[in-house]
């Protein structure tokens, strides 16, 4: 993605025209994954059977329906992807905490669910049995600053400043706090962070009381889009040396992959195929989505123009990137001093694809 000093909002760049996805690329790395989203009803549903009566595996998939970066797996139902390949997929909006998502799941209340990686590392680490079995894209976390507080594309004009962001310990802080690292700042003492309700962000940052905020697209994008042109985009989870790296998984009860690794495959390779869809035709997937979003039809082209769906990992691709992060926040001090980067990928990445 191109950088330019003068524009308020950086420009997606545009991508040459690929066929779609082939069966030796799928299986080569191509991957999946987005936010999560569950609910009272999910906790308290009973046991299901595990067929419809015409044989298609039934599957209940977490996600998070405004997330537009999640929008893979809405598309995978309504245009009959699931089905087309041997499942009955019921989606789940999940609105709990990722500890509770990632316990669904490892419990056997929803098989499988999509979201951030950088939300869900550090759960991961505490033992939770779901494994990642793919990735659907890239960038869909933003951070953007103030020019009238000296900030600019720059990194390094973040050194002595104070983001805002909806959750202190969540993804935007996993993110930016690795970047910041990789930029010459240290996260940890030269920028402070400071936590404010996610509709007042934008009211912290027109205060004074913090120069750049943080959170996922549409919200920073929008913000961003309505300041007036007072606020720069100073990264992503796109920018160097994240520019090919996955944003949002999919993971899975580890049951479900042991008992039915055809399912747990044909779910990921679903997403893949939605995926790719999102990168080659973001008009007609907006256009599916846009019920879901609180952004209009070209908002959410914009942003999945942004994103990197045409790169969705699996099997060895997907363990790379996860070894990266984990040694990555082990150093920012986010994963245990002890945590060694293949090893734990070795634990929670499973190749369906081998």
């Amino acid at each position: 993605m191109s950088i330019d000093p003068d524009d308020d909002i950086v420009e997606p760049a545009p991508k040459p025209a690929k066929p779609w996805l082939s069966r030796r690329e799928l299986i080569g790395g191509g991957g999946l994954l987005a936010a999560g989203a569950l609910g009272y009803g999910l906790w308290s549903r009973q046991p299901v059977e595990t067929h419809t009566a015409s044989g298609l595996r039934k599957v209940r998939l977490a996600w998070n329906a405004n997330a537009i970066c999640l929008s893979p797996a809405l598309v995978a139902k309504e245009l009959g992807i699931y089905e087309r390949n041997g499942l009955d997929v019921e989606l789940l909006n999940f609105a709990g905490s990722t500890d509770q998502l990632l316990e669904a799941i490892s419990t056997g209340k929803a098989e499988a669910g999509v979201g951030m990686i950088m939300r869900w590392i550090k759960p991961l680490e505490q033992g939770f049995d779901v494994k990642l079995i793919g990735g659907t894209h890239g960038g869909c976390i933003r951070m953007a600053g103030s020019r009238r507080a000296g900030i600019t594309n720059d990194p390094r004009s973040l050194r002595g400043k104070t983001v805002g962001l909806s959750e202190i310990s969540g993804s935007g802080r996993n993110t930016f706090a690795v970047l910041l690292k990789a930029h010459g700042i240290d996260p940890n003492t030269e920028v402070e962070w400071r936590a404010y309700p996610q509709p007042l962000l934008g009211e912290a940052i027109r205060k004074g009381e913090v120069q750049a905020i943080a959170d996922s697209d549409p919200i920073l994008y929008l913000m961003q889009k309505q300041s007036d042109g007072d606020l720069v985009e100073v990264m992503t989870n796109l920018t160097q040396p994240w520019h090919n790296r996955v944003c949002c998984v999919l993971g899975a009860s580890g049951d479900f992959v042991r008992s039915d690794r055809t399912a747990a495959k044909m779910l990921a390779m679903s997403l893949v195929s939605a995926a790719q869809l999102c990168d080659e035709n973001p008009e007609k997937v907006a256009r599916i989505f846009a019920p879901y979003a609180k952004a209009s039809v070209e908002d959410i082209v914009w942003v999945l123009k942004s994103q990197t769906h045409d790169r969705h990992p699996v099997g060895k691709d997907l363990h790379g990137d996860i070894a990266l992060y984990a040694n990555e926040l082990r150093d920012v001090g986010v994963m245990k001093a002890n945590t060694e980067g293949r090893a734990f990928a070795d634990r929670v990445v499973d190749d369906l694809f081998a």
